[in-house]
């Protein structure tokens, strides 16, 4: 069945999209505003997007026109933002961090959870995450009367020292960071459990490769 959504109304095309787009890797990004507030949210439209220079990109919604929450504002303000990643012994703490919680309520500290000094930035990690990426803000692109896309420059990652294979060669123990994704409707996850290895066909190899399933 095709969807146009020309005419979708806005909630059936974000169900479309968090429906089939997934699992989706959650960012937990901490922000700090110019009085010293720290800020935690976790948001399910984020990825990376470039190696050469380093790229994250998250999705912000607002609670109404031109208010893209506290985590928005605070980017803007202080251009500024540590992107943590969420593990599944942390679940129900970052679900805490996503209460809609009133101005001024530390969200950390209803969770539970404490923090760590980045190296580059000025905004803190969450302590208890497995990774954490120091970011300075590229651009925000409104795309929305109350949405936004940011782009942050990846100055630093923080990772775990026992997730740490090869320090030397950048080699990470990826099952060991056990990092969940969201999927679709009010509360469903996935966790980073179920692999299976598919490595890439060269192009040499193709000719030989095609022939075997032309055969089968």
């Amino acid at each position: 069945m095709n969807f146009d959504f020309t005419g979708t109304p806005p909630e059936n095309v974000y169900k479309l999209l968090v429906a089939t787009i997934g699992p989706r890797p959650v960012a937990w990004v901490t922000t700090k505003d110019t009085d010293g507030t720290v800020n935690a949210a976790p948001f399910s439209f984020f990825n990376a997007m470039s190696g050469n220079p380093p790229v994250l990109a998250f999705g912000i919604g607002g609670r109404g026109p031109g208010d893209v929450k506290d985590t928005g504002g605070n980017i803007r303000r202080t251009g500024q933002f540590v992107v943590n990643l969420c593990s599944y012994d942390l679940r129900e703490e970052m679900n805490i961090t996503a209460i809609d919680f009133p101005r001024g309520i530390d969200e950390l500290k209803e969770a539970g959870l404490t923090t760590a000094p980045s190296t580059r930035i000025d905004v803190p990690r969450i302590a208890e995450a497995p990774v954490a990426f120091e970011c300075e803000r590229l651009v925000i692109v409104d795309v929305g009367i109350d949405r936004a896309v940011v782009l942050g420059k990846v100055l630093a990652v923080y990772v775990r020292d026992d997730c740490v294979l090869d320090a030397e060669r950048c080699y990470i123990d990826t099952p060991k960071l056990d990092l969940i994704g969201r999927l679709h409707g009010a509360g469903w996850y996935s966790r980073v459990t179920d692999r299976f290895e598919l490595p890439r066909i060269a192009l040499d190899q193709w000719p030989a490769r095609k022939a075997e399933r032309a055969a089968k």
